[in-house]
């Protein structure tokens, strides 16, 4: 896993080395093993490295045939057999990323589509004087970019963009209220002004500074739900898993597991405690003193059963206050999302003894696990409705903007997905997937474990694993009112103790207990800022912070998540380790 980004300038001349200097210096967290630098024409490209294959060789960029250059962010598991199946290809390295240029070398800008992995991938080809950036299907890895006058540039994450000069940090307010109201931001769009997201399996060719092209590679299988026995759906997820989980455990460094106690955390533990002949690693989250369903108990007799190694970590709520502004900080392309604080915290300590880690990312997506989907499958008269239907803060009066302009995003995502066929339940499983997985669940694993130099990989969010889960029928994902209904009766057999038929609680944090606790304060401050001024009402800011429901909390949370995003984002006030009161009050 690393950071990359790259610049092509229109006028012909050469980047400046300083813009260079300053992507590597903004994404050294990313890849804290080395950095490495391309210059060629009007071209720059850089990369800071998080060296996990190939240790000794695997330094970018990578070269390949006619100057060739390569600068990647990402695995990709399925290179030992590209490697076989392009054997006459002369590799230079052991590198997992170097097979990218031999299928560009063999299928041009189609390249990506072979690839199974997480990447953000940049080749610069100076025979054909264009530079070609491609995004996973799924949107695991980041890539943003800037087209203008001047220049085109891209980067891992859009602060480097921002510190750079390149552009500024002024946000955008339709994307701003998609934040506000659904906790992420859509589509292609990002919440700054001038900088767009590659979309998730996008590829863009770009010449003389213009892009000239567009390629996408679907993520998700096109069809209906397919007719298929229990037991066959059964055998080819089985399949699936063990192949998936198995080729994402390739490392040259340690690895282990985000453990929640959950039915896609205690998938990976079954199969890598059978794959492996080391105990799994895993790490698991919880929280003391709260109403907050706690997993820790169960994660733990689950790891105990496979003889893993463990370690729990506990968030508190002193934590609550000491680490919110810096993980508001990190999150550069915000998702209000409250799993960023245990997930940042988890990283951190990791990280100390681990390089990978697997986590369960992808399994409600793929085989229907929201209790959303369930509400979307049943008519209006008997409490069905829409996704997303009601934002964060309608009808609470609090914004000074109340349209419905950011539902326009998820109608639009919706039409998208209805294609050949799809059924009520796969519209909104794609739906997600466009969105909500790739900008809010993915941003946030990105940002959090980045943060600390360690990756994370999502083995459910694999190609084979949809082909294998997408197109079942909608009662193998959904029965008797449970969502995942064939990867739990999965689970159910293959580890019993794992309790695969319970409903299901989810991850939560009690974030509005702690903003309750003080909430007066909180609101005061709040109401005083420039940045809440903008978009609320400050009296009704003060009422709101002062009488929390559970509405009412995770309206509260979205705008001190906001307040912070904007200290460090937009206003440039870094946290350091400053109390989230000091950052507040800060002029």
């Amino acid at each position: 896993m690393c950071g990359i980004a790259g610049i092509m300038m229109k006028d012909g001349n050469s980047p400046d080395n300083k813009i260079l200097d300053s992507f590597i210096k903004t994404l050294s967290h990313r890849g804290p093993d080395g950095d490495g630098k391309h210059i060629a024409a009007n071209i720059g490209l850089i990369q800071t490295r998080l060296a996990i294959i190939d240790l000794k060789t695997g330094d970018q960029p990578l070269y390949g045939k006619n100057g060739v250059a390569l600068v990647s962010n990402g695995e990709i598991y399925n290179y030992l057999e590209i490697k076989q199946e392009l054997s006459k290809y002369d590799f230079q390295t052991k590198s997992d990323c170097e097979c990218a240029l031999a299928l560009y070398d063999m299928h041009g800008v189609d390249y990506a589509k072979y690839l199974r992995g997480m990447f953000a991938l940049a080749i610069h080809d100076p025979a054909a004087g264009q530079l070609v950036i491609s995004r996973d299907p799924f949107g695991i890895k980041p890539l943003y970019y800037i087209e203008n006058d001047e220049y085109f540039a891209f980067a891992s994450e859009a602060q480097a963009l921002i510190k750079s000069g390149l552009v500024n940090a002024k946000i955008d307010n339709r994307h701003r209220s998609e934040l506000l109201q659904l906790q992420f931001t859509c589509r292609g769009g990002t919440i700054y002004q001038g900088i767009s997201r590659l979309l998730p399996g996008e590829t863009i060719t770009i010449k003389g500074g213009h892009i000239v092209d567009r390629k996408r590679i679907p993520a998700l299988p096109i069809g209906s739900p397919e007719k298929i026995t229990e037991q066959d759906a059964m055998q080819r997820l089985d399949k699936a898993l063990y192949d998936s989980i198995n080729i994402h455990q390739r490392s040259d460094v340690p690895y282990g597991l985000f453990l929640s106690g959950g039915i896609d955390s205690s998938v990976l533990l079954a199969i890598m405690a059978e794959l492996n002949s080391h105990p799994v690693v895993t790490f698991t989250a919880g929280f003391n003193n709260s109403t907050t369903h706690d997993e820790r108990d169960h994660a733990r007799m689950l790891a105990k059963s496979v003889n893993a190694e463990h370690h729990e970590v506990e968030f508190s709520e002193d934590d609550f206050w000491k680490i919110l502004p810096k993980v508001a900080a990190i999150m550069d392309d915000p998702a209000a999302d409250y799993a960023i604080l245990p997930t940042w915290k988890l990283a951190k300590e990791a990280s100390k003894d681990l390089k990978v880690v697997l986590c369960g990312e992808g399994g409600d997506e793929l085989l229907a696990g929201y209790g959303r989907y369930r509400s979307v499958m049943r008519p209006w008269w008997l409490g069905g409705r829409t996704m997303r239907h009601r934002g964060c803060f309608d009808d609470l009066n609090i914004l000074r903007d109340d349209s419905k302009a950011w539902r326009d995003a998820i109608l639009a995502q919706e039409v998208v997905s209805d294609i050949d066929g799809r059924n009520i339940l796969q519209i909104a499983q794609a739906t997600d997937c466009a969105d909500w997985l790739s900008n809010d669940l993915l941003i946030k694993l990105d940002r959090c474990l980045m943060a600390h130099g360690l990756e994370g990989r999502t083995p459910f969010l694999d190609m084979e694993v949809a082909k294998a889960s997408f197109l079942l029928p909608d009662n193998l994902k959904i029965n008797k009112r449970l969502g995942k209904w064939i990867l739990r009766k999965w689970l159910d057999k293959k580890m019993p103790q794992a309790k695969a038929f319970e409903k299901k609680r989810g991850f939560s944090v009690p974030v509005g207990q702690w903003i309750n606790n003080d909430g007066n304060r909180v609101g005061k401050l709040l109401a005083n800022l420039e940045s809440i001024k903008e978009i609320a009402h400050p009296d009704k800011v003060i009422y709101l912070f002062n009488n929390l429901g559970k509405r009412q909390s995770f309206a509260a949370w979205s705008l001190l998540f906001y307040a912070l995003w904007h200290r460090a984002n937009i206003e440039g006030i870094d946290p350091k380790d400053g109390n989230l009161f000091d950052i507040l009050e800060m002029k």
